[in-house]
């Protein structure tokens, strides 16, 4: 599916959201020491999941010129696929 999905940048809570519907979110959960941007979580409501949603975000992440540190598993998973 090539949806063009909306970020939400929310850094007071830490996280870049995509609305899915009302009240439905996914999400990139994160927090910054120094220049580093720490991925901690990522979520996709169970029946959106292997549309790319996440995969969305992680890339919103890197195209925006953050230096990523992966700690959750997706994240880490995702820099073994996308060096």
């Amino acid at each position: 599916m090539d949806t063009e999905y909306r970020i939400i940048h929310k850094p007071r809570i830490g996280k870049f959201l995509i609305r899915l519907e009302p009240g439905k979110y996914a999400f990139l959960g994160y927090h910054i020491e120094g220049d580093k941007l720490y991925v901690d979580s990522t979520y996709t409501p169970l029946e959106y999941r292997g549309r790319g949603i996440a995969r969305r975000l992680m890339d919103y992440a890197r195209e925006n010129g953050y230096k990523i540190v992966p700690v959750c598993s997706y994240a880490v998973a995702y820099f073994r696929k996308h060096k």
